[in-house]
């Protein structure tokens, strides 16, 4: 009998899936733990692997690399070699059977393109019309090598499946990547303009869900924006006398991840979340500290922040950023937060504000440490001052409740000693 392998259900928001690349093809033999393929979902890309049960031979592929299917549909059927499979695709696999069929209408649809290319798209499209897709096909890979390499995949003929750009193709025109030069020149020496066009790069997973999930959020919860200023030189003192005598360095961002953990458990009314019918204020203080990866941004979670040490906080979210760029994330790590941190410090921006990030009620924005000229004892002294900006859900919190806090958090920062206790 044969056994129907669905698209998995990867997250708990995930609707659907990409397939990023197959590592076995029609005929291999699989057997539990072989991998599958690598699934792009709307948090990161996952390894999928086969499960205890499912062995056999791999008898047919439903979902190709690079194409989307949503969860619970066939991503591949595994029996035993030779088995007819013709009547599960066309009985049981009725909704995956159907998924090619809007790939099939549209086809007729791709010669129209050039009945209306020649009224006014010729001249900007024109660079584009060897293409039978609007999309740029390449691989994960390939779209990260070609970004590290200046490659311009529009340029790139693809020697994969379907004409997929793989490794190779970037590796040959990266080796190559003065060529195109001679082509641009005509219309360089011409106008002395750079080279027009536009190339369409088709939406991550991890894209779609923050676009939908944030959309939500900002058009949904009412916010309003609490900014603070806090002087950081107790913190830059404290921070240097942490790293001269301990084995991990502290960030700055550690120690705001501590007064903020400290502070929420002084103001449960911010660890809170809006539920439609009611409010729950969590107990645990779950901080989710947002981290930028090459597709978007992941949100991985301290969890029990507030009973950590700097020690042990610096040592996750190093562990956290490292294994988010190299996608190694799994769903466990960025669940369950209560309030979100999002620092921009490092990047050299001063103040900005940030979007609730659902289901918490607030999120603090970090601006970078500014050297500026400070009142102090009634003199104009050098100080380091750092603005924060909480971000609140007035369905949840009010603007006396985050003032509070923020007051909280500012006081733990210029203090250090005081979140040691």
């Amino acid at each position: 009998m044969a056994i129907v392998i669905n698209m998995p259900r990867l997250s708990d928001t995930m609707t659907e899936g990409v397939v990023a690349k197959w590592h076995v093809k029609v005929g291999d033999a699989i057997t539990e733990g072989t991998l599958l393929a690598e699934i792009e979902t709307d948090k990161a890309t996952m390894d999928f692997e086969a499960f205890p049960g499912q062995e056999g031979t791999l008898l047919h592929i439903g979902v190709q690399e690079g194409q989307t299917s949503p969860v619970d549909t066939i991503l591949a059927v595994i029996g035993a070699k030779g088995e007819d499979i013709s009547a599960l695709l066309a009985g049981g696999g009725a909704a995956p059977a159907a998924a090619p069929a809007p790939a099939a209408e549209a086809a007729p649809a791709a010669p129209a393109a050039p009945a209306a290319a020649p009224v006014a798209e010729v001249p900007v499209a024109a660079p584009a019309a060897p293409a039978t897709d609007a999309r740029v096909k390449a691989s994960p890979l390939a779209k990260s090598m070609a970004a590290d390499k200046g490659v311009d995949l529009s340029r790139v003929q693809g020697s994969g499946e379907g004409g997929r750009i793989v490794k190779r193709d970037i590796e040959s025109a990266a080796s190559g990547a003065s060529a195109p030069a001679p082509v641009a020149a005509p219309a360089a020496a011409a106008v002395s303009y750079p080279s027009s066009g536009y190339q369409d790069t088709p939406i991550s997973q991890m894209r779609k869900t923050i676009a939908k999930r944030l959309s939500e959020s900002k058009f949904t919860a009412p916010h309003f924006y609490l900014t603070m200023s806090v002087d950081m030189d107790a913190a830059i003192e404290a921070r240097q006398a942490l790293n001269a005598t301990g084995d991990h360095k502290i960030s700055f961002n550690d120690l705001v991840v501590k007064a903020v953990s400290k502070a929420l458990k002084k103001h449960p009314a911010v660890n809170s979340a809006w539920l439609g019918d009611v409010i729950r204020t969590n107990y645990d203080v779950h901080v989710g500290v947002a981290v930028a990866v090459e597709d978007g941004l992941l949100v991985p979670v301290i969890r029990h922040a507030d009973a950590k040490s700097l020690t042990q906080i610096s040592a996750e979210v190093k562990d956290f950023a490292q294994r988010a760029k190299t996608k190694k994330l799994q769903p466990a790590d960025w669940e369950g937060n209560t309030f979100t941190i999002s620092n921009l410090g490092m990047f050299g921006i001063d103040q900005f504000t940030a979007i609730v990030n659902p289901p918490d009620s607030c999120i603090l924005a970090v601006g970078g440490i500014q050297a500026v000229p400070v009142v102090k004892n009634g003199q104009v002294v050098p100080g380091n001052i750092m603005k924060l900006t909480l971000s609140c859900d007035h369905r949840v919190v009010d603007g006396a409740t985050g003032s509070a806090f923020l007051n909280s958090v500012k006081a733990f920062l210029e203090s250090p000693v005081t979140m040691m206790l």
